[in-house]
């Protein structure tokens, strides 16, 4: 069967047992199944996404899904070939039909993420028309109600959106990360920080910024939930409290926004967190440097400039 004569179409939730068959062991070397057969049924829902399955007549080729999270912001997430069909141009087609949606809903950009690990999602990326755009680690402190800095800084923690902003626009972090931070409401996906974003949080007791000699630095919650853990063998209910962004100036304002997303961590009953940090080496080695850990590996964001067809960011 050539590529030509498979399908794209709306997925269904009668695809679901195909779909599952070729998604539930994506990654058999690494720690955690796909989530797309977990979720797979909400997943599909809503007007604000196109899922696209290839129909090969008797079995699903592949799946991918494409989400508008801001009016000119799209997001490619759940890129799957079925392996029976690989090397037949599926992901490319399957792409192509995202890129022509996307346009469509009036986005003028649509990124996706890729683990630096799965060297094959990065090469086919690049060659559906993608290019590099940032990349970014996680930071996650422990919840702790009593956590204070390391250091004597004399630091203050206010809620100040337009601070925060200012300090945003003119860091190293927004620069790195091409402005990009956590979405609110798509995760695992990342779209253009907003002032208004930063009122929310702050709206929400959720943002928290450094103040010492000005500004330095802040964090925002932009969202908690709950994920099956497995704990000594026996699954359980983990609640997990993410935030878009961590950004700072030095070792020691690091320290005062780390301590205080571990308080309001706490304070949410959080048992695991993470916060968006750039993947540089002042960033990264200031969170080393507070006894916090980070993520052993960097996810990549790639992104297509939809203005033109196949374009350059």
């Amino acid at each position: 069967m050539t590529a030509t004569s498979i399908h794209l179409r709306e997925a269904r939730h009668d695809d679901y047992e195909d779909v599952a068959a070729f998604t539930e062991n994506t990654w058999p070397d690494r720690e955690g199944g796909d989530y797309i057969p977990r979720v797979y049924h909400d997943w599909i829902d809503g007007d604000d996404r196109r899922t696209v399955v290839a129909d090969a007549g008797d079995d699903i080729a592949g799946i991918v899904q494409c989400v508008m999270l801001s009016e000119w912001e799209a997001w490619g997430q759940g890129m799957r070939v079925n392996p029976a069909f690989r090397g037949r141009g599926v992901a490319n087609r399957m792409t192509e039909d995202l890129f022509e949606w996307a346009r469509g809903q009036g986005a003028t950009v649509l990124r996706n993420m890729v683990f630096s690990w799965n060297v094959a999602g990065l090469g086919q990326s690049r060659a559906a028309g993608y290019d590099p755009a940032t990349e970014f680690r996680w930071a996650t402190p422990e919840p702790d109600p009593d956590a204070v800095p390391r250091t004597d800084a004399d630091f203050e923690i206010a809620a100040d959106p337009d601070a925060a902003w200012r300090f945003w626009t003119d860091s190293p972090a927004r620069d790195h990360l091409r402005g990009l931070a956590l979405d609110r409401d798509e995760s695992w996906a990342v779209s253009q920080l907003t002032r208004e974003d930063l009122r929310t949080a702050a709206d929400d007791d959720g943002l928290f910024v450094v103040q010492g000699d000005g500004t330095e630095g802040f964090a925002h919650r932009v969202r908690e939930y709950e994920r099956e853990g497995d704990e000594s063998g026996e699954s359980e209910t983990e609640t997990w409290v993410e935030y878009g962004v961590g950004a700072w100036t030095d070792a020691a304002s690091a320290d005062a926004v780390l301590a205080a997303v571990a308080r309001d961590a706490a304070d949410r009953g959080a048992d695991r967190t993470r916060v968006l940090i750039p993947e540089t080496v002042r960033a990264v080695s200031d969170v080393a440097a507070c006894r916090v850990s980070v993520s052993a590996e960097p996810d990549f964001v790639m992104a297509a400039d939809l203005t033109g067809g196949r374009g350059r960011t």
